[in-house]
């Protein structure tokens, strides 16, 4: 296991990397850097990430490059946020971040940026066990959450956050109160949609995290205007100083900072409403947040304890998966892999354990319809709140699930050199070989590669004693000539007598 890892936070605000040291399962921070991307500054009307936005994101994560020479790729976790998201192009953006970064970027769904944000703050509670409301304003996005003794309650992830509002209701820096009038009434608006269920779940403190929440904070016990903390009344007291200001750079504050300047009276407004709708009276601030929930579910994952295989067990029950049989495909398809490729074999490996989660779930969609329900399980395994899944690896679980029946011309688009093709075989087989579901176990055969594609070897007589299986393996032969490749079936030969 990695003594120090590193986790780098792509906000819509700023970008972030923290370096910890794992001393007895804490973390012990190291090292961070910030840079103030204002990502989402450049996103469009109609959600197309600017150039100089992207610009602005490269030379920062050429830097945090830097700083992550010698880590290896087990060691790093980058995770992106609202603006990424919610950009058309984004894609392709990604293409070019990864490579000025040097390691993978997943772009986490809402409600799992507020998981990750609430692990990262119940780390640095001196009671979590107590029921807590967190709220972190970001720069495209609020994520509230209640949790207990390191689990989540309740999530949310609203689409209102400090940059967005800053350029919508106070243009140009101007600040005057129609402009705290509107950007109240949208943020009470959005609250409104989750405020009863959380007032009914109820919490014995509240606690802001991240940028907003810590420059709030500052500004009010800098500026005399609260004893600790955010409360209510200094809240009010430092609305009317902005009022007073009419502009952004007018504000002349102690505590705040000038790379906080032009998006703080959008994230005021949005921290008034949360006081408002929630009957707040005081909050208090954690150093806790996103990257560092980051690194300790970094360091779960290390220690086997990883959230994504405790999610799929959680779907089978809840979907009423065939356990069984989906633990006999899942048995089978690994097998396979390990046979195709060795170093696939180990349990550990990403890739099989990809294969493995896509074998439990590849039934799900049967609790939608049993016609076409591989589209199905595809839809749910893209589309659901799967907590330890960011949306690319909701989008690869889903690929490998639909296309473990039917035809393989719909993927043609997968890269050919991709190892989906390889679970995607293994899968496949192991759908066929289980499909009279009779609980007949891993059985005697092998799968290797071949010049253009893959061999499968049997026992002699296999196939012929089992008419259905050795159907299905020839529409698997012809499925793979669609897409170019040849798989070949062959029976051992037999032993001498």
């Amino acid at each position: 296991m990695h003594d120090v890892i590193a986790a780098v936070d792509l906000g819509s605000n700023s970008f972030r990397l923290q370096v910890g040291r794992i001393v007895n399962d804490q973390i012990y921070a190291l090292d961070g850097l910030k840079e103030p991307v204002r990502l989402a500054a450049g996103l469009s009307a109609d959600k197309w990430l600017d150039a100089d936005a992207q610009q602005r994101a490269i030379v920062a994560l050429r830097q945090f490059h830097e700083r992550l020479a010698g880590f290896s790729p087990g060691a790093v976790r980058a995770v992106a946020t609202n603006t990424l998201r919610v950009a058309k192009n984004a894609a392709s953006f990604l293409i070019r971040a990864e490579d000025a970064l040097g390691f993978p970027i997943e772009v986490v769904a809402g409600r799992e940026e507020a998981r990750l944000i609430y692990v990262g703050v119940a780390h640095t509670l001196p009671d979590p066990h107590r029921q807590q409301l967190i709220v972190d304003i970001g720069g495209g996005s609020t994520e509230l959450i209640i949790g207990k003794s390191f689990e989540p309650v309740l999530l949310d992830s609203l689409y209102m956050g400090c940059v967005g509002y800053s350029l919508r209701y106070f243009p140009g820096g101007r600040i005057d109160k129609r402009a705290f009038r509107e950007a109240d009434l949208a943020a009470r608006r959005e609250l409104q949609t989750i405020v009863h269920d959380y007032r009914e779940a109820g919490w014995e403190m509240a606690i802001g995290s991240s940028g907003t929440a810590r420059a709030l904070a500052e500004i009010l016990e800098g500026s005399g205007l609260s004893a600790g903390g955010i409360t209510r009344g200094g809240l009010e007291k430092l609305r009317a100083l902005f009022l007073r200001a009419g502009r952004v750079d007018a504000l002349d504050l102690p505590g705040l900072k000038g790379d906080r300047l032009p998006v703080i009276p959008g994230g005021l407004a949005i921290m008034s409403a949360v006081f408002q709708e929630f009957g707040l009276e005081r909050m208090a601030f954690s150093e806790g947040a996103l990257r560092l929930g980051v690194l300790y579910d970094l360091l779960g994952r290390y220690h086997q304890h990883d959230l994504r295989d405790a999610t799929v067990e959680a779907f089978v029950a809840r979907y009423r998966i065939n356990a069984g049989q989906a633990a006999q495909v899942a048995d089978t398809a690994c097998h396979l892999l390990a046979q195709i490729e060795p170093a696939m074999g180990e349990a550990s490996c990403l890739d099989r354990r990809f294969l493995r989660w896509g074998a439990m779930l590849h039934e799900i969609g049967i609790s939608v319809a049993h016609a076409g329900y591989h589209k199905h399980s595809a839809y749910i395994l893209a589309n659901a709140d799967m907590p330890g899944f960011s949306r690319m690896d909701q989008g690869r679980l889903a690929r490998i699930v639909l296309a473990h029946r039917g035809k393989l011309e719909r993927l043609a688009g997968i890269d050919p050199a991709s190892t989906d093709w390889l679970l995607i075989v293994c899968l496949r087989l192991a759908v066929a070989i289980h499909r009279a579901r009779d609980n007949r176990g891993v059985p005697d055969i092998s799968l290797t590669r071949g010049k253009h594609g893959f061999v499968v070897e049997t026992p002699p007589g296999w196939l012929q004693s089992l008419p259905l299986t050795a159907a299905a393996f020839e529409e698997e032969r012809q499925q793979w000539q669609s897409v170019g490749r040849v798989l070949t079936l062959r029976a051992r030969a037999a032993p001498p007598r």
